[in-house]
């Protein structure tokens, strides 16, 4: 039996198409376990969530990518990181006064635009950004690529608060078939396929039985699943280096402000770093991050 989390790459072997599955169920809960998010925002959050990861399947290299998308609507922030390692986080931002029942994506997020980025650990860091017009998430990922010049690449992507699941497919450059108008058909065939997929299929089924009602005439390879698990690259260190960064005059005033310590808040897991008098003169002591006040949850 698979793991509730996990992405799983299969191949067209008749033709040159690639796809990538994912089911997320733990990570998905440790994400909204952080935030008390309403039923449409956990929706469209998981969403994000299984979109990042069915990308990071696509992609070589070693490093972070997120999704970050933005509205000028109730929902003004959807944010999702996921590591080469698979290792994802995700935070969203709303309104709650203006969420309205049965409200449309382009009604929760209007004006919409999605910035893809890809920061390596080694080489140059990567960023596209495309307007969110699609009718759905997974219509305006589909739209980032047809608009940005990569491989054509379309999302099937659904979110229940419980279980965030996707499947996307993705033309690769010409190899097994050279006709082009034999390629558009091929295409054509496995999206039109994929869109009968219903979302009580997309959230209840596993890689093997979803692709056997899809594509039982297909010649399909699946490979070995990969884990996804929800991990905060949250540290003290970290939060230690934003407090150098602000200067020693700075820190030290901000101490004054704040009573007997400063205290950085992670806004993906709400974990708070307590840096107290003692622990700002040792940093700009250069005496290292870890001091007497510890962490604080």
């Amino acid at each position: 039996m698979l793991d509730s989390d996990y992405t799983q790459r299969f191949l067209f072997d008749d033709t040159d198409v690639r796809g990538e599955w994912v089911g997320l169920e733990r990570s998905y809960a440790e994400v909204l376990a952080k935030h008390d998010y309403p039923e449409p925002v956990a929706q469209l959050l998981g969403e994000l969530l299984a979109a990042a990861a069915l990308l990071v399947g696509t992609l070589k290299f070693d490093g972070l990518m997120v999704l970050q998308a933005r509205s000028s609507g109730p929902v003004p922030l959807l944010m999702v990181e996921c590591s080469s390692e698979r290792e994802v986080r995700g935070i969203a931002r709303y309104h709650a006064d203006q969420l309205t029942p049965g409200a449309t994506f382009g009604e929760l997020m209007p004006e919409g635009m999605l910035a893809m980025t890809v920061d390596p650990t080694n080489g140059q860091r990567y960023q596209g950004i495309v307007a969110l017009d699609g009718v759905t998430l997974a219509d305006s990922l589909s739209n980032y690529f047809a608009s940005s010049e990569q491989l054509p690449t379309r999302f099937w992507l659904n979110a229940d608060g419980r279980r965030a699941c996707g499947l996307l497919l993705q033309q690769l450059p010409a190899d097994r078939i050279r006709d082009s108008e034999e390629r558009e058909a091929s295409w054509q065939h496995l999206r039109t396929l994929a869109d009968t997929l219903s979302a009580e299929e997309l959230l209840g089924l596993d890689t093997q039985t979803v692709l056997h009602r899809l594509y039982h005439d297909e010649s399909v390879r699946l490979f070995e699943p990969r884990p996804i698990t929800f991990r905060c690259s949250c540290s003290r260190e970290r939060s230690a280096k934003a407090v150098i960064s602000l200067g020693q005059t700075d820190a030290e005033q901000l101490l004054r402000e704040q009573g007997d310590a400063i205290t950085i808040d992670c806004q993906f897991c709400n974990h708070s770093y307590r840096f107290d008098a003692a622990d700002i003169a040792q940093l700009f002591a250069g005496a290292g991050v870890e001091g007497p006040s510890g962490t604080r949850h």
